[in-house]
């Protein structure tokens, strides 16, 4: 029997927003004044350097996003009617999507902007204190506007693309806090508020209005970022909200993150594709964004949870954890250790394995493009493709060998215009390193893909 592996872009199956990244600032400290945390690490290093890594992950030889996720932390307003300050906590935040807008516009690419509420003000909740789980009910609307003035202040003053304000992050995990809601968790632990399904869609159906009332109203809501596409759909929410006519019209994006866990215990986890299904069955057309996932080993695997969420969960855009991490700053180290960029407490950084594993995807799933249809009969190897669909990117797709050797393969690809396909390669021992061109000859380009390897093909 032979090996069959086959892309096929005359079957499209959805439209790509692309992928993208996430620069966290403020994630966890308690009390800003006494720690005035700085996760992403800009703030230590030298100009030269920061421009540095903007020029790779924003120039059109970088990863080229084409999407990004900013949080809305819990330290905007001190109390309640107290001015707003959108600027202490989000400097560098900002300075990083300022300087990635105008490196994309410049190679006329775009962005588009989902921000995420990562935790509200503690007096907004019934326990008075930061990361209290609960919200007070009286400050329902409060939390609405905080919301918006920040989709605002971004939208007003630094002129960013905002498309979507999001409501959670890892809301639906009830087992952060005591039982009884007596204390804030974990100091490990960042910023959260228990959102149970019903809340969920009571916010849906009262956010719209608000967003409207300050000039928003053509910014969609997301459902907030459950941890994974399991939980999505098992504890309740896409339900819930598909059970809500009022809710199911305030809801414009579906969101999740698409961290993958063990069959067991209780952060289990896959990239079940059901909730998404239940919504897009009562609202045909609706978008899924995984907004946040981890980068694994940096390595071919990590593309695989990639590949999955794709093609299992169905997403259109795919935006991984922090692109660039100092996990000095993380308290008892970064669960989530793997990255494109590392900064150290000394104000130097490297350019982690992670960079170039991403970058034979980010580059191929540009945004307008379409998620194509693939075969392998060999569970070793993956393919992920995205078809040009009416953008001036080229087809292209993705070979992942997932075996400890390397793996001789006759890639047959159907319906591109291309004959001709640039390859680039990362492995071990491989950095994104461009390879020869290979022809297509009778559908079939013959190829030895390295063990653990990663090689995407561009049609050109």
């Amino acid at each position: 029997m032979m090996r069959r592996t086959q892309v096929n872009f005359n079957k499209i199956i959805r439209t790509w927003d692309g992928f993208g990244v996430n620069y966290v600032e403020v994630a966890q400290t308690r009390d800003y004044e006494a720690d005035p945390q700085e996760y992403g690490g800009f703030s230590v290093l030298r100009e030269t350097d920061r421009q540095a890594v903007l020029d790779m992950i924003f120039n059109e030889d970088g990863l080229k996003p084409g999407v990004i996720k900013m949080f809305l932390d819990p330290f905007h307003q001190p109390a309640p009617g107290a001015p707003y300050d959108h600027k202490t906590t989000t400097r560098w935040m900002r300075y990083f999507v300022r300087e990635g807008l105008a490196r994309t516009r410049a190679w006329g690419g775009d962005l588009e902007i989902l921000t995420t509420l990562y935790g509200p003000p503690g007096w907004m909740t019934k326990q008075k204190f930061l990361r209290g789980r609960d919200l007070d009910p009286a400050f329902k609307d409060e939390l609405g506007a905080y919301i918006a003035a920040w989709a605002g202040y971004l939208r007003e003053e630094e002129s960013f693309p905002v498309r979507y304000v999001g409501l959670h992050n890892e809301g639906e995990d009830w087992m952060r806090w005591p039982l009884d809601g007596s204390g804030p968790g974990e100091p490990r632990h960042d910023y959260n508020m228990y959102w149970p399904p019903e809340q969920v869609v009571d916010v849906l159906k009262r956010l719209p209005p608000i967003l409207a009332d300050h000039g928003l109203d053509d910014v969609g809501v997301a459902p907030g970022e459950t941890s994974n596409w399991y939980r999505f759909a098992e504890y309740g929410y896409a339900d819930a909200i598909a059970d809500d006519e009022e809710a199911l019209t305030g809801l414009e994006l579906i969101t999740s993150h698409g961290f993958k866990g063990a069959a067991r215990g209780r952060w289990y986890g896959d990239w079940r594709s059901l909730g998404t299904d239940v919504l897009r069955a009562k609202k045909p057309g609706l978008h899924a964004w995984v907004t946040s996932t981890s980068w694994s080993d940096m390595d071919v695997d990590f593309v695989n949870e990639i590949r999955n969420n794709i093609y299992c969960a169905k997403v259109n855009a795919i935006i991984p954890w922090a692109c660039i991490q100092r996990p000095g700053k993380w308290v008892g180290g970064d669960p989530n250790p793997g990255t494109a960029f590392r900064v150290y407490d000394d104000g130097h950084y490297e350019v982690l394995d992670g960079y170039h594993t991403f970058k034979q995807v980010s580059r191929a799933g540009q945004p307008g493009m379409a998620v194509a249809h693939t075969v392998s009969n060999d569970g070793r190897v993956g393919l992920i493709a995205f078809g040009a669909n009416g953008t001036d990117n080229p087809d292209a797709f993705v070979v992942l060998n997932l075996a400890d050797e390397p793996l001789a393969l006759a890639l047959d690809v159907r319906g591109s215009d291309h004959t001709r396909f640039e390859a680039a390669r990362t492995g071990p021992g491989e950095s994104y390193i461009n390879l020869a061109a290979f022809e297509l000859r009778d559908d079939t380009i013959p190829y030895e893909a390295p063990a653990r390897s990663v090689t995407t093909f561009f049609g050109a």
